[in-house]
This record gives C-alpha cells, structure tokens and sequence, in this order.
C-alpha cells in the first residue's frame, strides 16, 4: 500500500481492510486462501450466531463462516452473517420452528445426520446456530452424533439471548444491591412437559426464561405457585432483543401474559422475572437511539449497500436493501484500459464516485500496475466517501473540496497551488476525469473553460434496476414496511422513480426521504418528490448524522410542548 507525500514520492504502507466491512476483513481471509485458522476438511464448527444483532458475532465465527464449504444455519439468524460467506459454499436454512415436537425431533434427527454425512465426506461445515449452541439449542445433541460417529467438531461460543436481549432492553442480570445469582431455564422440556417451578423456590436472584412466551400464563402461574414468587415481583417480556425490531413489556409478573397479549408479543422472547427489571428506566439505551425500530431503504448497489446497512444497525435501526441502479461496465471498455496506461501524461486525475474508484483500479490491476502508474499527477477526489476509496487502495487525494459539488471540485482543481503554477506559466495542464457515463457536465466544462484539456472517460455505467425490483418495492412499501427512503446520489432517484413509475411522488410521499446533498434533492424536487432531510455533509455517515438529528428533534419535541 502507497502514499503520497509532499514532495510527489510514494511511501508504502500495510494495506487496511475496510473497518466498515461487516465481516470483519472476511474478503480478505477468503483471498488469503484462508489463512491458519481456516475452516478444515472434515471438520464440523458448531458457531454460535449470537441473539440477533450481527454485530455481537464473534471473530472466529466469522473467520470459519468465511472460510467454510458448507453452512446449515437456522432460521432466525440475522441475514446480514450470511453476506460474510464465500461465493461457492453451499448454504442451506435447517430452521424448526413450530410448536410440534415430534416434527421438530425429526427434523434434527436429519441435522445430526447431515452433519455426520458431510464430514465423513471431507467437507468443512458450519452448523450456524442462534445465541449460543450449548444453551437450549441443541448443540449438545449435535456434538454427541458427531462423537458417536468419530467425526471432528470444534464449539464457538456465541452471545446468548439472555444476556444479549436484557442488555439491549437495559436491565442487568445481576446487581451488586438487588441479585446476586442468575437462573436460565426452559419453558419446556425436551419430551414437551412443563418445567418443575418448585426447583426455583429457594432462588432469589434473577429469573430467565426462554421458549416460554407460547405457553406465558402457565409459565407464570408456576413461578407464583410452586415457584414461590410475589405476583408483584418486577418482570420484562424482551422480543426480538438486539434487534431493531426489539420490543420490550414491562410489569409486575401477575401482569405480563396480559400486557404481552396486549402489546402482541410473540416468540422468540425472553421472560425476566426479578427486582432487575426495574432498573430498565434508568439503564436503556438501545431503544433510545434515534434510529431505533426505522426501517430504511438502502438503494445503493448490493456492493455497497452492505457498509451503509451497518453504519444504520450501530444507530438502532434496520436496513431494508433493494437496489435501484445496477453497476456495469462501461461502453467502451478500450478507452479505460488506454486511460490508464496513458496515466503518466496526466497532471491531475480526478474521481467523482467511490464506483469510478473501484473499477478504475480494477483496470490497474488487471494490467498489472499499482498506485506508482499515476506518476506526479494531482489526485482529486470530490468528497471524503471517494478520497477513503482512494486511501484504502494506497493513495490519499491531494484534492478534496470542502463542499461535495462539482462546482466546488472545479475550483478547487483550478486553485491546487501546483496545477494553478502550470497554468501561470501557460502550461498545457491535462485532467483525466474518470466517471460514470452519465453524469452533470459541470465539472468538465469549468476547466476547460480555464484552459485545462480535459479527457473524460466513462469507466461505469449506471442502469435502472431490472423490473422484479419493482414488485418487491411496491409490496413494501404498501405494506408500510419502510419508514425512510436513503437518496445518494441523482442517478438512484432517477431509477427509484423510473422503477415506480407513474405515481411514484405519491407513493413516496408516506415516507421520509432523506438526501445525501442539495444537488440530488434538487434532482428528487424536479420528480416532484418532498425531501424531508439534506444532509449538510454529503457523505453517508453525514446522511445518517441528519437523521439522527430530525429524530432527535421529533423525540423531544413533545417534552418541550409539555414544559
């Protein structure tokens, strides 16, 4: 990896793997052949996903995910672990939901052999399992049939439900002056009869039940009779914990099947019970957070989208991916392959996308060359998102505007103190601008209209989603699926409204649309679209900043009428 220093000389540095990536430098491990710590041939992995929020996964469940031929994951496992497996594994759901056990028993009946076939045929298999695989998941029985078989296993511990989703829900399991001790138990047995209560009668800490919520008034009532407990005993209801869609009830015990009922809690949940619950008004957080519970449409491409859908999960919220534009390659792909081995005739190279970055240095490497090919030429960069692009691939932009437009990037261009020297001299000053093939033409014509020679090469080309997109969007959006729609850039609003067609500005009208930028709020208000948010930093992250903030301002807008 290079760097640009003052003097134009290039110091190589160890290459970054993106910290926004999900899979924690997976693509990297994967290009590395794996690494040491490569999932083996033969060798089952019995990996704990975690309560819900990828974020909680563990770094060794994502080195063996990453690395692993085969993977059997259950049905609740957040999808967004699965973007961290390689292209050519094999993936299948082996989920059991539903309440009848014999079904379920056969079912796993199946896993446990599938598990043994697969190993015994040399492939290195990921059994992805929700919370953590030794607490009510099976993983046990899993482990025993690989045993039996003489099948190699390894166990990855994962976060597990009960201290996941309390911690989310702000209440702390233990507590220096209120519980000294924790009991997890399960609403059912294996063989589907109700847990023996009474052995809780001599607990005084904190209670957590797990696979109860189908049967909560019986759960209830045998932790106030043989359990011993005071109906009013403090207790929570946690669905979905860790999740965006994370909703929590909170009451005395007596109280909890009615208010869950009311409320519509389902499974999976996790019951608490103890004076702990009661610390969850002083201790949230999670719920709390600005984003918390939207649903916001990513349309960036697939590529893309995955970083920007974690940045949203860290907020609180949930990202709902459907691309409006689809990346491909450009008309004429001879004009970028002579652009980039003509770069040492440039002055300055300019980027206008993280896209044009990504597939010009596709281009570099394809021919064999690295950041030295561009030379003594001034690297511009239209915004902090492209000049990242650039640094992650070994060179820093010389030019960043303070104001993400082409307007301002032509000025700057024009005021760089060693291209403005050349121009002084009446020295012939040559840009390359690679971008998409569609594009404002603002940024060429002001420097060609000082005197710069300006080649512009398409080294993408931006297409309307294909028409399914279209049906999946539709349904969503009708069904009230989504609450913010995520405008980056003028060519996803053109394709967004192209792909609703007629109707598009009243369709859209029922959710807040939030822009990266005043250019492309301008593009969405030419649609007749009502832009609810610009963001002052055009960049993703200043996106998600301004809406945090009108959230914010909604949240404290009724404590400010009240006073």
């Amino acid at each position: 990896m290079s760097e640009r220093q003052n003097d134009g000389s290039l110091t190589v540095l160890p290459r970054r793997d993106d910290p926004s990536d999900e899979g924690h430098g997976a693509a990297a491990l994967r290009a590395a052949g794996g690494g040491p710590g490569a999932a083996r041939p033969g060798v089952v992995y019995l990996v704990g996903a975690g309560p819900g929020d990828p974020g909680l996964f563990t770094l060794r469940g994502a080195e063996l995910l990453a690395t692993a031929d085969v993977v059997l994951h259950d049905e609740l496992v957040h999808p967004a672990l699965l973007d961290g497996v390689r292209e050519d594994a094999e993936v299948r759901s082996v989920g059991k939901r539903g309440g009848d056990r014999v079904v379920k028993d056969a079912k796993q009946a199946e896993i446990d052999a599938e598990l043994v076939a697969l190993g015994l045929a040399g492939r290195s298999v990921v059994r992805l399992k929700g919370g953590d695989p030794f607490l009510f998941g099976r993983g046990s029985e899993e482990a025993e049939a690989l045993a039996r078989a003489g099948v190699p296993f390894e166990v990855v511990p994962g976060v597990c439900s009960p201290l996941g989703a309390t911690a989310y829900a702000g209440i702390s399991l233990t507590h220096r002056h209120i519980a000294s001790s924790v009991m997890i138990v399960s609403g059912v047995t294996r063989a589907g009869k109700a847990f023996d209560w009474s052995e809780l009668a001599s607990v005084r800490g904190t209670i957590c039940v797990l696979m109860g919520m189908q049967a909560l008034d019986a759960v209830v009532a045998g932790l106030m009779g043989p359990g011993r407990r005071d109906p009013a005993t403090p207790a929570a209801a946690i669905q979905w914990g860790t999740r965006a869609d994370q909703r929590v009830v909170s009451s005395r015990l007596d109280e909890l099947p009615r208010r869950a009922r009311e409320a519509g809690l389902q499974s999976p949940a996790v019951i608490v019970v103890g004076a702990v619950t009661g610390l969850r008004d002083a201790l949230r957080w999670f719920d709390r957070k600005p984003l918390f519970g939207k649903r916001v449409l990513v349309t960036r491409p697939r590529h893309q989208a995955r970083s920007t859908s974690r940045l949203i999960r860290l907020r609180g919220g949930e990202a709902v991916e459907l691309a409006t534009i689809e990346i491909h390659p450009p008309p004429d792909p001879a004009r970028v392959t002579a652009a980039v081995r003509g770069l040492s005739g440039y002055h300055a190279v300019v980027f206008t996308s993280e896209n044009g970055v990504s597939r010009f240095f596709e281009e570099l490497d394809r021919l064999g060359l690295d950041a030295r090919a561009f030379g003594s030429a001034r690297l511009a960069a239209i915004g902090v998102g492209t000049a990242a692009a650039l640094a992650a691939r070994g060179v820093r932009a010389d030019i960043v505007p303070k104001e993400f437009r082409g307007e301002e990037l032509a000025e700057a261009i024009l005021a760089d103190p060693a291209l403005a020297e050349r121009r002084a001299a009446r020295s012939p000053v040559r840009v390359l601008l690679a971008r998409a093939l569609v594009a404002r033409e603002v940024l060429p014509e002001r420097l060609r209209a000082a005197g710069c020679e300006v080649d512009v090469v398409p080294v993408y080309e931006t297409r309307p989603a294909s028409s399914d997109r279209r049906e999946q969007l539709l349904r969503a959006l009708s069904a009230g699926e989504i609450d913010v729609v995520l405008l980056t850039s003028s060519s996803t609003v053109d394709s967004l409204c192209h792909l609703l067609g007629e109707g598009a500005a009243a369709r859209l009208d029922r959710v807040l649309l939030a822009s990266i930028g005043p250019i492309t709020t301008a593009t969405a208000e030419k649609w007749g679209l009502r832009v609810g948010v610009t963001a002052e930093v055009s960049t993703t992250a200043g996106l998600l900043d301004a809406l945090d903030r009108y959230f914010a301002a909604l949240q404290a807008a009724p404590a400010s009428a009240a006073d």
